[in-house]
């Protein structure tokens, strides 16, 4: 199957969760405004990513199955994604108020918005926009999935990666404070720190981790005269690609364009604890150091020729030149994660048909989507 015919699949699946969350909202006897505002931010928040995180729930099924899902296994695994795809949608409209954002996925972030057909402008009513569509997901949990024996342990994955990534959110927020920026305090060690519960958790784990209660992998199990706790593994492995996928966020914030990202770069102008920044002071002279207080992360009149004058100094090919280091970074990342893979127990041809069983080819093809990517 083509990338356009899996997405638009996928997306099909999410037109049924829409009118669902609709119906449920028309049982409650809401008002046909608040009806028509939750339907359009379910629209303009949720469908419009690349949807990588939900429809890898639906890959990693297939690979643990070891075969096509049945319609049923398919339709399962799909409302899992679209699951994460909501929490996603969660986290972007509340981060883009946090952080000022002007855009994302190339459209006004949802906060930004002027008018909601003809109901008036979004602004803070974005803060409650984006609970709803946190509570959504486990109305769908409880529709499609209360009856089943992984149900208790779906909720606790998205309770417990929701807590970590809001943790990550709290350290990133009070390491880079608006108010009081000091880029003293930014190391790379904190930054991996901030990306693993920020990013990781709900960006990588989770949609693995979730495919595997589905298909009913155990907590451990015995191979070859060894015991495999399959959810350890799979944090080893997927925490550091998450980290690898933040770093290449951070440094395409700086180096892409927003024809290529989909938004427009400000983790220099709003100061954020980035990768390239971090690695500009790690590596960095003092000279250059004294240069980074003095423009990162300032805002004013200058700050677009701030802006620029760091980037300058990022691509100095015979100074810092971030690209160099970033490419560097890349290379060792992704051997690391190969070697990584290549130690994860794999089951034997007599399990060959087995689900319940963890197979290396899971994160190898969530790898694969992520290496050398440029958006």
């Amino acid at each position: 199957m083509s990338h356009a015919d899996t997405r638009n699949k996928f997306l099909a699946v999410f037109e049924g969760i829409r009118e669902e969350l609709i119906a449920h909202m028309k049982s409650e006897k809401m008002p046909e405004d608040a009806i028509a505002w939750f339907n359009e931010n379910l629209i303009y928040n949720v469908p419009g990513g690349k949807l990588n995180r939900g429809i890898s729930v639906v890959d990693s099924v297939s690979i643990l199955l070891n075969r096509l899902p049945t319609d049923d296994e398919y339709f399962k695994a799909a409302l899992l994604g679209w699951c994460i795809e909501l929490l996603q949608a969660f986290f972007l409209v509340s981060d883009d108020i946090m952080d000022r954002s002007i855009s994302r996925r190339g459209q006004p972030c949802w906060y930004r918005v002027s008018d909601v057909k003809g109901l008036g402008k979004v602004h803070n009513i974005a803060v409650n926009d984006s609970c709803m569509l946190e509570g959504a997901i486990y109305h769908i949990l409880k529709n499609h999935f209360r009856r089943e024996t992984y149900y208790v342990d779906l909720l606790e994955l998205f309770q417990e990666v929701t807590y970590k990534t809001e943790m990550g959110q709290l350290v990133d927020q009070i390491t880079a404070p608006e108010d009081n920026l000091n880029i003293d305090k930014y190391t790379l060690p904190k930054h991996t720190f901030i990306v693993r519960y920020k990013t990781a958790y709900y960006s990588f784990y989770l949609s693995v981790a979730l495919a595997m209660r589905m298909c009913g992998v155990p907590d451990a199990y015995e191979l070859n005269g060894k015991t495999v706790e399959p959810y350890k593994e799979a944090d080893r492995i997927l925490i550091p690609m998450g980290e690898f996928f933040q770093v290449q966020d951070d440094y395409l914030d700086y180096h892409g364009t927003e024809a290529q990202i989909g938004k427009i770069g400000t983790d220099i102008i709003d100061g954020k604890c980035s990768w390239c920044v971090c690695t500009a002071l790690t590596h960095g002279t003092d000279t250059q150091k004294q240069f980074l207080f003095e423009n990162y992360g300032k805002k004013g009149p200058e700050q677009t020729m701030r802006e620029q004058a760091v980037k300058d100094m990022y691509n100095d090919e015979e100074g810092l030149n971030i690209p160099k280091h970033y490419e560097e970074y890349s290379k060792n990342a992704v051997e690391e994660i190969n070697a990584m893979i290549e130690l994860v127990p794999e089951p034997g041809v007599q399990d060959e048909l087995r689900g319940d069983r963890l197979r290396r080819d899971v994160f190898r093809a969530f790898l694969s989507k992520i290496t050398d990517r440029t958006a």
